[in-house]
């Protein structure tokens, strides 16, 4: 079987970080490939502050594309909404029965994972990585058998500092992938942004 690391993410936009901590998983942790999974709408995040998911789609598969082993996958756009991760997993693995499926998420969010719709199965019939992210330190061992903390970087980028700068007319070049910068400049995205 095919070991597939899943990286959920609403990627508005995607950025050098998200490749990274993705390359770190996947090179370290013997998994065959990396899929990104495009949320169309995170029920947690303001609608306003996305740029259309189709426009977040193709920034994401022009980051990947020097990449063979990692993929986009969009699945949840056509999947009923809110798309929960249970289903979306489910639903892959109904999809592709020559994969496992695994989860990649940042400790901020392993601390959510008791609110996630449900967390013991997913704790149970998915393997979940979780990577450091700075003020959410991980206790000296995993919980649970299926679940494993990885030793990958703590990188601090992030899509807000993205889209603040891009709205404050930054050169921000260097935390983006080139393809994803050209195709911000291009459509035009995040300008009307308030800064903060």
């Amino acid at each position: 079987m095919k070991q597939t690391g899943l990286f959920f993410g609403s990627f508005n936009p995607i950025h050098t970080g998200h490749l990274m901590i993705a390359n770190y998983i996947r090179e370290f942790h013997a998994l065959d490939e990396i899929w990104f999974v495009v949320t169309p709408q995170n029920p947690t995040k303001a609608p306003q502050a996305l740029a259309a998911a189709g426009h977040r789609l193709t920034m994401t598969q022009e980051a990947v594309k020097p990449y063979p082993k990692f993929r986009v996958c969009d699945i949840e756009f056509s999947l009923p909404q809110p798309a929960y991760t249970i289903h979306t997993l489910d639903s892959l693995r109904k999809r592709y029965p020559q994969r496992s499926f695994s989860l990649l998420i940042g400790s901020d969010n392993w601390y959510q994972l008791p609110q996630w719709k449900d967390a013991a199965r997913l704790r149970t019939d998915y393997r979940i990585w979780v990577y450091p992210r700075f003020g959410f330190d991980l206790p000296e061992r995993p919980p649970h058998p299926y679940t494993h903390f990885t030793d990958a970087p703590r990188i601090e980028i992030s899509s807000t500092f993205i889209r603040q700068a891009i709205a404050a007319h930054k050169a921000i070049d260097c935390f983006i992938p080139p393809e994803v910068y050209h195709y911000i400049k291009k459509h035009n995205l995040y300008q009307g942004l308030p800064v903060r």
